[in-house]
């Protein structure tokens, strides 16, 4: 375990709500020579406290082997000890800082805030100790976790089998370390949609249960040493309800853990599980039921309500107020039919709510949030008056686009501003819940946004069923922490520092390549939303195969690296690492061969129809092997349910994709499809001497028995990958051009592929505009009939107003996007060139006309507001391109397309009237707009799910037929 690498410590950057005081004082050893330090903590001291200093025992000998004893009464005399307190409530801590030895300023008093120091002589008999102290209980406790990830346990130990290195003598330093207020007060999860979970809990944790208090201690050990303090228990209806095991809330308040609820669940009730049975034994005079509806059953509604708030009271927990259906559904109201008249209802079960918990909860009642989730976000925005204190809890679209943002009378609101935010989602019109795939860029991008607009107080993620989602949760904890430690372009960096601390520091930047490119293809199409005849295999060098072979070389890196590390991190690689990748990958594979396997038919292929088709079974097959693996050998058979694509009560990933089967012929045949056509060589294969590329010609047997084939070039200047040959099914036919020897100017030729009687002649249209234009040329080339543009690659930025484009790494589809910022400006609608923040790129065109050019925009919501992008050519007049504002929760519309897309493709035209070089120019209209790509259709542009391959550059894309991985569709 030696090979990989130091033991994780304090990260080299700290946060700003940290600091580090070097001592030049030799480092304080907790295990030394056979002996563990002793750790201290008063037995008056909140439980919380001494529940997590247990937790360092076992940490402590987890590192060094060696278990220290838990004292609830100081020793008489002691070389070293560890002292463990929360101000105010241990006698020897507040000693401590009465006599000015103990440091806690900007702790003292503070929300959850900790100081980690060495004290020399702190008490009578105790030479030395290691003081932890926190402003309040769960501070003490993030003290604690901070002390055993600085010896080396990851809070994802257990839930993600990372190992601990063992070390014989085990140290921190002696510098004074402090943890300061974290940004938002509440930080927490929503275990939800969780069959998987519940599957896994049953089979390996509380047989007699679905998930019940065995499994809550796991989970909220994790969200403490995640520094987290909040959940939204799981709540569907194959787990238990929390309060149906009383050890549930009484566990979570004895770990420090606010307990709340979603948004269907009103008061810590479970509608799923609760109200029928309260319904059975609250029936009316008549014996009917009452119904989950207040404008029918207010008084047994209330009363439902008030005894959960009775039941509950004395736990620190969480109130939602207002009202769904039952089970996630919508408002129900049958005495109340038109906007203002719910409106009316909803104030009405508000004033109803705040009055059982002033009564039943008193002043501890807090907080207590609203939640305006779909269908109630439209009840609000007409009028629910929700009281000053409450919590407003700002829902993304499911899809992790923040849905509107608080104006500046919400924002000064005494109960502050939250967000409900998914990396796992159940609903329309897509779902994905089975690995983590929500770009962390986008992440940071939406919670910088929402930080910026005062959004503080709470911050909530659906994490589905915790497993998967292991690097999505920690990078959102993390940012909740501290949402200034990450800028823009550090992104990676966080992944580096975070595969660091799991895997060994030596490893951290590949492991961060590796989740950065992940992420980056799950953001062209999310694997969970893969689907047949989606991406061409047809255009663009074989767009779908290209991105298959960007799949495969991220699989061999994955391979490379983990046959690098010691066999004690195989599992944590794997379910970190190596399964999110190799299950994307299948997902896709399957798919491609499926894809490929439908073209065949439509081509009339004979036998390769069918080796297509078993390629796609096969991809099937392995993905479900990988998956078994995961859940019957990692850990010895630990996970056992706990991944499964294809649960049997939720939405499910795509499965097996139907496939053909010819029968087999006893004949042989020549066919051919060149690139760009889907069955013959109608469209001429496009070259240019700017992007030099390469096309394919598939040349196929139509029947089963071999055939023999050639194939000419019409010019010496032609280069073919083969000359001919004989084949059973099909084979990929490359063409190039060299270069050297093309004259310039335009020039037609054909490659002739003859066999079986045929001969099929495949046009091409080569351009050559010369080495001397190429090396001249200024900004992006148009060839091809296009101009493709990352936006990232502005040849000019201007910044106006205090506004400006900056770029965001690793966001969107290709390896960064820009953003108008700041996201709290207000927008432009006229004057643009005067007045709003400018991206100048340079074009040569060598057709004229009026084309169409397409803005591939980020989705970003605003449900008050705009999301509007203006452009222009050189100085002709400006179009404001309007993109989608509202989440419609619909299927097949404008809003569904965006987010199953990734990408809103805003088009407008510009006018070309002399060939040349132009400047095609992007202004800021609305804030917070991130565009990804540009595309000017010039002529005969076919339409594809990608961009087409960026553009010659002379500086950004010097050599674009590498930079397109066009040598990646060999098949």
């Amino acid at each position: 375990m030696a090979a990989v690498g130091a033991a994780p410590l304090l990260p080299v950057a700290l946060p700003a709500t940290a600091e580090a005081v070097p001592s030049g004082r030799p480092d304080f050893p907790l295990v030394q020579g056979g002996t563990a330090v002793d750790v201290f903590v008063d037995a008056a001291d909140d439980p919380a406290v001494i529940r997590a200093a247990g937790d360092l025992q076992a940490d402590v000998e987890r590192v060094g082997g060696v278990r220290p004893g838990l004292r609830h009464t100081l020793p008489e005399r002691a070389a070293r000890l560890i002292l463990v307190g929360t101000i105010g409530a241990s006698p020897v801590i507040d000693r401590l800082v009465a006599q000015g030895r103990l440091d806690v300023s900007r702790v003292k008093g503070r929300w959850e805030a900790s100081v980690t120091q060495v004290v020399d002589r702190p008490v009578p008999g105790v030479d030395r100790a290691l003081v932890i102290a926190g402003s309040d209980r769960r501070g003490t406790v993030y003290g604690v976790y901070d002390t055993s990830e600085r010896i080396g346990v990851s809070p994802w130990y257990w839930w993600a089998d990372v190992p601990v290195l063992r070390r014989d003598t085990v140290t921190v330093p002696t510098r004074t370390f402090k943890r300061y207020e974290p940004s938002v007060r509440y930080r927490g999860i929503f275990i939800n949609d969780e069959q998987n979970l519940t599957t896994w809990s049953h089979r390996t944790q509380e047989p007699d249960k679905n998930i019940g208090p065995e499994t809550y201690k796991r989970i909220f050990e994790l969200l403490l040493r995640l520094k987290a303090n909040y959940l939204w228990p799981a709540m569907h209806p194959y787990s238990d309800f929390f309060n149906k095991h009383r050890e549930n809330p009484e566990l979570a308040d004895r770990y420090g853990i606010v307990v709340g609820s979603s948004h269907p669940e009103a008061l810590l009730r479970n509608g799923v599980h609760e109200w029928a049975p309260w319904a059975e034994e609250h029936r009316g005079p008549d014996g009917t039921l009452p119904v989950y509806d207040y404008t029918v059953s207010p008084v047994v509604i209330s009363d439902y309500w008030r005894a959960r708030a009775h039941q509950n009271a004395g736990y620190e927990s969480s109130w939602t107020l207002g009202m769904r259906g039952l089970h996630d559904s919508a408002l129900e109201t049958r005495y109340a039919t038109t906007i203002p008249e719910k409106v009316a209802v909803m104030n009405d079960i508000i004033a109803d709510q705040r009055r059982i918990l002033a009564e039943e909860v008193g002043p501890a009642a807090e907080p207590q949030i609203f939640i305006p989730y779909k269908e109630v976000l439209e009840l609000y925005n007409a009028g629910v008056k929700v009281p000053d204190d409450v919590t407003l809890i700002w829902p993304d679209d499911n899809h992790g686009n923040m849905r509107q943002l608080p104006n500046d009378t919400e924002r000064a609101r005494s109960g502050g501003n939250g967000i409900y935010y998914h990396l796992s989602y159940w609903g329309r019109p897509k779902s994905y819940l089975w690995l983590d795939t929500t770009q962390l860029a986008k992440v940071w991008q939406e919670l910088r946004r929402v930080y910026e607009h005062g959004v503080d107080r709470m911050w909530i993620f659906n994490v589905g069923d915790i497993k998967s989602i292991e690097t999505g949760l920690s990078f959102s904890m993390d940012m909740a922490w501290e949402v200034d430690r990450w800028g823009a372009g550090e992104v990676e960096d966080f992944l580096a520092e975070w595969a660091g601390r799991q895997f060994g520091h030596r490893h951290g930047r590949e492991i961060a390549a590796i989740r950065t490119e992940y992420y980056r293809l799950a953001a062209e199409l999310r694997p969970e939303f893969v689907a047949g005849g989606l991406i061409s295999t047809v255009h663009h060098g074989d767009e779908a195969g290209r991105r298959m072979g960007a799949y495969d070389r991220l699989l061999q890196r994955v391979r490379t690296l983990g046959a690098k590390l010691p066999e004690a991190y195989r599992d944590a690689y794997y379910e970190l690492v190596e399964y999110p990748v190799h299950g994307a990958y299948l997902m896709n594979l399957k798919y491609y061969w499926a894809d490929r396997n439908a073209l065949a038919v439509r081509q009339g292929r004979g036998a390769g129809t069918n080796r297509f088709a078993d390629l796609a079974e096969a991809a099937h097959a392995e993905e479900a092997a990988i998956t078994k693996r995961y859940n019957t050998r990692l850990a010895g058979g630990k996970w056992d349910g706990i991944v499964n694509p294809y649960p049997s009560q939720i939405p499910k990933a795509p499965g097996r994709p139907s496939v053909t089967r010819v029968a087999r012929q006893e004949n042989s045949g020549l066919g051919v499809a060149a690139e760009g056509n889907e069955t013959g060589a109608d469209r001429p294969l496009s070259f240019s001497s700017c992007t030099r590329d390469r096309r394919f010609v598939d040349v196929f047997n139509t029947g089963f028995l071999p055939v023999d084939w050639t194939a000419e070039a019409g010019r010496p200047w032609v280069r073919l990958s083969s000359a001919g040959g004989s084949l059973t099914e099909q084979v990929r036919l490359w063409v190039e051009i060299d270069w050297a020897r093309v004259p310039e100017g335009t020039h037609d030729t054909t490659v002739t592929v003859s066999g079986a009687g045929r001969r099929i002649e495949v046009p091409l249209r080569v351009r050559n505009d010369g080495e001397r234009a190429r090396r001249r040329a200024r900004g992006f080339v148009e060839a091809h009939g296009y101009v493709s543009i990352d936006a990232v690659h502005a040849d000019q930025r201007v910044a106006r107003y205090g506004c400006r484009w900056r770029t965001v790494r690793g966001l969107g589809r290709r390896t960064a996007a820009v953003e108008a910022v700041p996201s709290t400006a207000a927008p432009i609608t006229a004057d643009f060139a005067s007045r709003a923040p400018e991206l100048r790129y340079r074009v040569r065109f060598v057709t004229t006309g009026t084309f169409p050019v397409t803005v591939f925009r980020l989705p970003s919501l605003d449900e008050r507001g705009h999301r509007r992008i203006a452009v222009a050519l050189d100085d002709q007049p400006v179009t404001v391109l309007s993109g989608q504002a509202v989440a419609t929760g619909n299927r097949g519309d404008a809003w569904a397309r965006n987010v199953e897309d990734g990408i809103e493709k805003l088009t407008g035209t510009v006018t070309v009237a002399e060939p040349g070089e132009h400047v095609l120019r992007l202004f800021m209209a609305d804030p917070a707009i991130a565009v990804d790509q540009i595309v000017i259709d010039t002529g005969g542009l076919p339409a594809t799910y990608l961009a087409p391959p960026e553009s010659y550059h002379p500086v950004f894309n010097p050599d674009p037929a590498t930079a397109a991985g066009l040598d990646s569709a060999d098949s």
